[in-house]
């Protein structure tokens, strides 16, 4: 088979793998791929049906920020761990000063999680909404 034939015929087979992976792929900004499944609404997050739930399924695993010991002081398994822990990292209504905010997003330490898929924006953005609207144990 000619050089150029074994080219074209192997860019082919490359394109179509990539044409594959990106069709399965879930470009969904409320999905993403999110290690979790839970969307955010716009606005009146409810520490109980989201902010729970998400900690539930991406941080509160064992060796996280479960209740076991182990290296984080933070343990995200119920709201009063989270707002009344030694740590401050929620500044109610002040989503810009919240550790919470700045680690899920990756602007300050390692990005929350660390391992796997990160949360998604609808995620990341309830979170931040949930911080602004006074963070209240809902």
């Amino acid at each position: 088979m000619p050089a150029s034939r074994t080219l074209i015929l192997s860019t082919g087979v490359v394109l179509l793998f990539s044409l594959f992976v990106s069709a399965c792929k879930d470009d969904n900004p409320l999905t993403g791929e999110s290690p979790s499944n839970v969307i955010f609404p716009a606005a009146g997050i409810s520490y109980g049906r989201h902010m729970q739930p998400l900690f539930d399924q991406t941080c509160a695993l064992v060796g996280c920020h479960d209740d076991g010991q182990h290296q984080s002081a933070l343990k995200l398994t119920n709201y009063g761990n989270l707002m009344f822990n030694s740590l401050p990292v929620v500044i109610r209504s002040k989503p810009d000063e919240s550790v919470l905010v700045w680690r899920v997003e990756g602007r300050v330490g390692q990005r929350m999680p660390p391992y796997g898929n990160p949360l998604n924006q609808n995620q990341i953005n309830g979170i931040r909404t949930w911080v602004a609207e006074g963070a209240i144990n809902n």
